[in-house]
């Protein structure tokens, strides 16, 4: 079981917006939470956003909330399909961004960082 980051890093300039997505392959309930981490160079990976099954719960870091909007299929053939929308880009928010999905809560995830799997990351470059 595998998380697959798809297309949509790459460069843009500050106030700018840019989507990523992610599909992920096998049984779905192995992904109750999907959402994204980054790691900025020189930096430890942090958690951005995360959401559950069906979409009811989410959770964001404070560095990125009102900014960014991670959403996920409702459909069950689709539900491992999850999205990142950022707006309003940042040049710190420059980093390789990784998909990734937990057992567990958005928030919990977010405060214990459980991850069971890792999509490969997407770099998004943010110029001022």
């Amino acid at each position: 079981l595998r998380c697959s980051c798809s297309a949509g890093g790459g460069l843009v300039q500050a106030g700018g917006s840019l989507r990523l997505s992610c599909a992920a392959s096998g049984r779905i309930f192995s992904y109750y939470s999907m959402g994204w981490f980054r790691q900025a160079p020189g930096k430890e990976r942090e958690f951005v956003a995360a959401v559950s099954l069906g979409g009811g719960d989410v959770y964001y870091a404070d560095s990125v909330k009102g900014r960014f909007t991670i959403a996920r299929d409702k459909a069950e053939n689709t539900a491992r399909t999850v999205y990142l929308q950022m707006n309003n880009l940042k040049p710190e928010d420059t980093a390789v961004y990784y998909c990734a999905s937990s057992g567990v809560s958005p928030y919990v995830w977010f405060a214990s960082y459980a991850t069971d799997y890792w999509g490969e990351g997407t770099l998004v470059t943010v110029s001022s």
